[in-house]
């Protein structure tokens, strides 16, 4: 044999061997991608909400000049379609819903304070993006009186939207969506609405309306306001001399008294997020579409939209953060920058380190 030859047999040897070894390695697999499988694979079906935080589509007082151009009709173009993909679709109304009337108390002079008054043709566009219910607990819900608040829920009634977070006449709703029965219940700090601060009260509300559906979502708007209230103290929080409640304990509670998903907001910035006996709470989803009279600076003019996937039982499953940014003279467009992603990766790191949850950088979010 000549040594070319045996040259030529050692080269196609060790070729053939190492193909051979390589051929028989297991592709590496990344931790997203387990995770994805894993919650993709859970027992089907799983059930779909959508999150968002602040909305207030422009106001009529104290002047039309506070109203978006073309009526509003473009506000959310950007992001119908993630609005649109759920089983239930959920934003805090800040605000009311009248064309014209009602008794503004306390805004005695307009430049100096806020009072929101919405068109009621403006309906049409939260029922064109899939809106299913909302929380009218907060601050800005009384700003014309009775009458603004009466013509909001007849509205919101008239429109198919489910609403709740007033004390004594409207503090649970029960609907269906996707073959489920939903229950939905709202607090705040404010007067008129579902008390925060008081988790007695609380748990009682949410055990009367777990008792009445498959899967409860529980709305909050409480916690300190802006850029430097981020973080979630996990104390009581007050703000210019009021108390707003202990987000942290309030969300504990209610999970416990049968909430399963829990949407926070009222401090127009984005907080952390926790899993809390498998259940999903959101501390704050931050400005989510609010034209013309918010401070849109810096971290209040970014946000999350949070979709959420449960099981039957609203167990969390996995969910998508869809990062989202807005300015004075638009509404809410998707972020390149993924912003409230980084913030929110940041902020749950920060405030629960010790949380089952893992967000990835794409948004994608899923218990460890």
């Amino acid at each position: 044999m000549s040594k070319l030859f045996s040259l030529t047999l050692l080269v196609f040897a060790i070729l053939f061997v190492g193909n051979s070894c390589q051929s028989q390695t297991p592709p590496v697999t990344s931790e997203r991608e387990t995770a994805v499988e894993s919650a993709t694979t859970q027992q089907p079906p799983l059930y779909t909400v959508v999150g968002v935080g602040d909305m207030m589509l422009g106001t009529n007082y104290p002047s039309k000049n506070h109203l978006p151009p073309n009526g509003g009709a473009d506000l959310l173009t950007d992001v119908s379609h993630i609005l649109q993909n759920a089983d239930v679709t959920f934003g805090n109304l800040e605000g009311t819903i009248l064309d014209e009337g009602g008794t503004v108390k306390r805004c005695k002079n307009p430049s100096l304070c806020y009072a929101f008054r919405s068109p009621e043709s403006y309906i049409q566009h939260l029922t064109n993006t899939g809106f299913d219910v909302v929380s009218i607990a907060n601050n800005h819900t009384g700003d014309f009186g009775a009458a603004g608040r009466r013509r909001t829920k007849e509205v919101l009634r008239d429109a198919g939207i489910a609403f709740a977070g007033l004390a004594g006449s409207d503090e649970i709703a029960v609907f269906e969506r996707a073959g489920k029965r939903w229950g939905f219940c709202a607090f705040a700090p404010n007067s008129g609405t579902c008390d925060v601060r008081n988790l007695a009260y609380a748990k009682r509300i949410v055990q009367q309306v777990a008792a009445q559906s498959d899967i409860v979502i529980v709305s909050f708007h409480g916690g300190a306001e802006g850029a430097k209230n981020q973080h979630v103290p996990k104390k009581r929080e007050t703000y210019y001399g009021e108390n707003r409640g202990d987000v942290h304990a309030f969300a504990h509670a209610v999970v416990d008294a049968g909430a399963d998903i829990v949407f926070g907001h009222g401090p127009h910035v984005t907080r952390a997020m926790e899993l809390y006996n498998d259940r999903i709470i959101a501390y704050s989803l931050g400005n989510f579409c609010t034209y013309g009279r918010f401070n849109l600076r810096g971290a209040a003019g970014i946000a999350p939209i949070l979709k959420v996937h449960v099981d039957g039982s609203g167990q969390f499953v996995y969910g998508e953060i869809t990062p989202i940014y807005q300015a004075k003279t638009h509404g809410p467009k998707i972020d390149s920058q993924q912003r409230a992603i980084k913030k929110l990766q940041e902020l749950t790191q920060q405030d629960f380190p010790n949380t089952r949850l893992k967000i990835y950088d794409d948004g994608t979010v899923f218990r460890n």
